[in-house]
């Protein structure tokens, strides 16, 4: 059953459990999420769905409670945005705190939603530090290196943590990892919009939708990565080390759509477009309760690899660029 949550301007006020006339179970006091950065879409979609009346199941256990705006001036998507996300989150009961400290003492969880990759890692230390589950939406940070460290702090304190795209959640995405339908997955070529930003590696901005896609059907184990650049599209094609290639399409004009095309030992089969948020949101709620990351820190730092992979590959011309050299390089950056 839903939880029973009244919302008053700027805070929350939670009724004690009580034991229901129809099941005669005793309600459970969800957990207190707070959202850091609010200046993505993905904020308000994730709250109608964590706080509508009727949720039921996981997402019945999981209710957003506190908010940081954060912001980032440089960018345009995010400096205009976060007014409006924070006022109509505000407008949602949600309480608006003035430091990602004061967050931290009215939650239980965290979701960090910062639209910029860039301030990731400074974002997420204070959460580690405080030892609440974190999961980070895309990009997961501004660089590899950046990828790599918040792995290593939440590991290193215990933290459970995870970054993914709602693509990964897509309909028929996750059978191809347990019963593939097209049997033994020999190739895939995945695609997504692919907008660029500035202050981003290439694909770190949008292209990573459909990056993640291509890993969900893939799985871990790319060793070189190729990229191929026009005006319109970005081509990159990586070689796994049993020997078969993934591609990337990421087009940067219409048709804005995502999807993949799976090459199987059975047959071929074209998977879907965008499922939407929920699914995604589900296996948040779920891993917030029981700490068990979903896709792996090892798969996730791959995939930023294969991305900066690209960018490196495109600066050499093309030239073939090995993800172990890369993730290698970052962790040199780290060290210094």
């Amino acid at each position: 059953m839903r939880r029973s949550l009244f919302f008053g301007v700027g805070c929350l006020v939670a009724l004690t459990c009580s034991v229901t006339p129809v099941s005669g179970q005793q309600l459970k006091k969800p957990l207190r999420a707070g959202i850091i950065g609010l200046d993505t879409s993905h904020v308000i979609a994730f709250t109608k769905v964590l706080n509508a009346p009727n949720a039921t199941g996981d997402l019945a256990d999981v209710v957003v409670v506190a908010g940081y705006p954060g912001g980032s001036p440089d960018i345009p998507s995010s400096r205009d945005r976060v007014g409006k996300y924070t006022e109509q989150l505000r407008g949602m009961g949600v309480t608006i705190c003035d430091s990602i400290d004061q967050l931290l003492t009215k939650v239980d969880v965290i979701l960090l939603e910062s639209v910029d990759g860039r301030p990731h890692l400074k974002q997420a230390r204070p959460v580690i530090a405080a030892g609440k589950p974190l999961f980070i939406d895309k990009p997961m940070a501004g660089s590899l290196a950046d990828v790599i460290e918040i792995f290593r702090l939440a590991k290193a304190a215990g933290v459970p943590c995870f970054s993914s795209s709602s693509l990964r959640y897509g309909k028929g995405m996750q059978a191809l990892r347990t019963n593939s339908p097209v049997g033994k997955i020999t190739g895939c070529a995945a695609f997504s919009p692919c907008s660029l930003e500035e202050h981003h590696p290439d694909l770190f901005w949008y292209g990573v939708h459909g990056v993640e896609t291509l890993f969900t059907v893939m799985g871990t184990g790319c060793r070189q990565v190729t990229r191929v650049q026009t005006d319109s599209t970005e081509l990159v094609v990586g070689v796994w080390e049993d020997g078969r290639v993934g591609t990337f399409r990421g087009r940067r004009s219409k048709p804005h759509n995502y999807g993949a095309t799976v090459y199987g030992e059975k047959k071929t089969m074209v998977m879907g477009d965008y499922d939407g948020y929920e699914p995604l949101v589900v296996q948040i709620c779920k891993f917030f309760k029981s700490g068990k990351a979903p896709v792996s820190a090892e798969e996730t730092i791959e995939i930023f690899a294969f991305m900066q992979a690209a960018d490196v590959s495109k600066r050499k011309g093309g030239c073939p660029v090995s993800i172990a050299d890369v993730i290698a390089a970052a962790e040199q950056q780290l060290e210094k």
